[in-house]
């Protein structure tokens, strides 16, 4: 989770440059936020981390290591995403909060993370709980309830890095305000976007 962008840089085509020499450092256990009108770059930044794309110039690091040096497959099981418009399984509420975190999972875990997520008591208030299907894309859900039950996945994964991508947008601030509190908790030493 020690990460430092030294001059990066980063265009989509040669005429069109999104990021020119951006230098910071972040270490484990750090939130960073990166505020910027629409279109400024921070998507683009942030998805340079699991490689979605490679940077075209400069340097950007992982514990001291070139990110471009680290396979694809091995950044993306170190770091979780949550996005503004967040991906659901038509599968039960359980399946999607455990969803790739490669690991047996306890209920009492699910439940912790739902809970650090603030999902827990509109989980609990459905009749089959936790074992409720979903409809496809969590259509029995609200924006705000599938964001938080993807920041509750996103938790119990436990990443070196979580980036949250807008993924509030649909939640309301007292609520945002208790899941930012739950990370001191949980995430620790991940570092946030």
């Amino acid at each position: 989770g020690d990460i430092a962008f030294r001059d990066v840089c980063f265009e989509y085509s040669a005429d069109a440059p999104i990021l020119k020499d951006i230098t910071f450092d972040c270490k484990p256990g750090q939130v960073v936020a990166l505020l910027g009108p629409t279109g400024s770059g921070k998507t683009s930044l942030v998805n340079l981390l699991p490689r979605f794309y490679d940077y075209t110039g400069g340097s950007l690091t992982l514990d001291g290591v070139e990110l471009n040096r680290y396979p694809r497959h091995y950044l993306r099981q170190q770091i979780g995403i949550v996005e503004q418009e967040p991906f659901l399984f038509s599968r039960t509420i359980r399946e999607n909060i455990t969803y790739g975190v490669g690991r047996e999972v306890t209920s009492g875990e699910v439940e912790a993370v739902a809970q650090a997520a603030a999902i827990h008591d509109t989980v609990i208030a459905f009749p089959q709980g936790y074992d409720t299907m979903l409809g496809q894309g969590g259509v029995n859900l609200s924006g705000g309830q599938k964001q938080r039950l993807c920041i509750a996945r996103a938790i119990l994964k436990q990443p070196k890095i979580l980036i949250l991508d807008d993924s509030t947008s649909a939640v309301d601030s007292a609520t945002e305000a208790r899941i930012r509190e739950s990370f001191d908790q949980h995430l620790a030493q991940t570092t946030v976007f």
